[in-house]
């Protein structure tokens, strides 16, 4: 589990984060959500330790993360996974040295076990026999299962996921969801995931923190989702024309409860 208690974060004169308090839950999949410029890439950099809260702790399974000395960090640093936006995936290498990099960085073992490890998790996200092919030789979604490869490679307790769907088709970003959906249940890997997109929302999020302006609006699971008694979470749910009408329909009903 981890938890993130009355988190902050500044930049000059700017507040991104504001007292944000929330439970990730263990060997599940969680999603951040809320619109462009809420602040959930800036939690999600917080908690992974890409940024420093400027206020706040984060623990891991009980343990300060924030308090920790530079060794404990780096210990912590080992468990976790992580899919950026964009891949981040090494030009110059290969498929295989871009999902063997954490392994050469933090590991000992020899070069054949190594690439056993690598031809291991790049058959669970099917990529088998891409081993040699450059990032620029890849469709956007062999990229993202790329890096998907890369951030289990490690066997970590923890994954980060980035906008994962970000620049993809629909199908493309159905099997993503379901390849991390699949790898969080498989692994128990406790996951945290930051989207826009209703239908990883939807299909995925066993539970999810809502953002808004830099706060948190909402917390709860994907049953109660529609339910919720927040009007910016409304807004964001049914942004889209397709579902227009049944927002003004949830509003209404809501607006009629809030005057009681």
């Amino acid at each position: 589990m981890i938890e993130v208690k009355e988190v902050s974060k500044s930049f000059g004169a700017q507040d991104v984060l504001k007292k944000i308090s929330c439970l990730f839950e263990a060997g599940k999949n969680n999603l951040i959500i809320g619109k462009s410029g809420s602040g959930k890439t800036v939690l999600l950099k917080s908690i992974v330790g890409l940024l420093a809260p400027s206020s706040g702790h984060i623990f891991f399974d009980g343990k300060d993360y924030v308090a920790m000395n530079s060794r404990d960090k780096n210990e912590v640093r080992r468990e976790i996974g992580m899919l950026f936006q964009g891949g981040a995936l090494f030009d110059s290498l290969t498929v295989e040295e871009n999902v063997r990099f954490p392994l050469d960085m933090f590991t000992n073992l020899s070069l054949s076990d190594k690439v056993d490890r690598v031809n291991e998790v790049l058959k669970r996200v099917n990529l088998v026999n891409a081993n040699h092919k450059f990032p620029s030789q890849l469709s956007g979604g062999m990229q993202k299962r790329t890096g998907i490869a890369r951030a289990i490679v490690m066997n970590p307790k923890y994954l980060f996921c980035d906008e994962p769907n970000s620049g993809l088709d629909p199908q493309t970003s159905i099997v993503i969801d379901e390849l991390i959906m699949e790898i969080t249940e498989e692994y128990k890997i406790t996951t945290i995931t930051n989207t826009h997109d209703m239908n990883s929302v939807i299909t995925n999020g066993d539970k999810i923190v809502f953002l808004h302006l830099g706060e948190k609006h909402w917390e709860g699971t994907k049953e109660t989702l529609f339910e919720a008694d927040n009007k910016e979470l409304i807004d964001f749910i049914f942004a889209s024309d397709f579902l227009k009408e049944a927002r003004d329909v949830r509003v209404q009903k809501l607006k009629s409860q809030w005057k009681k």
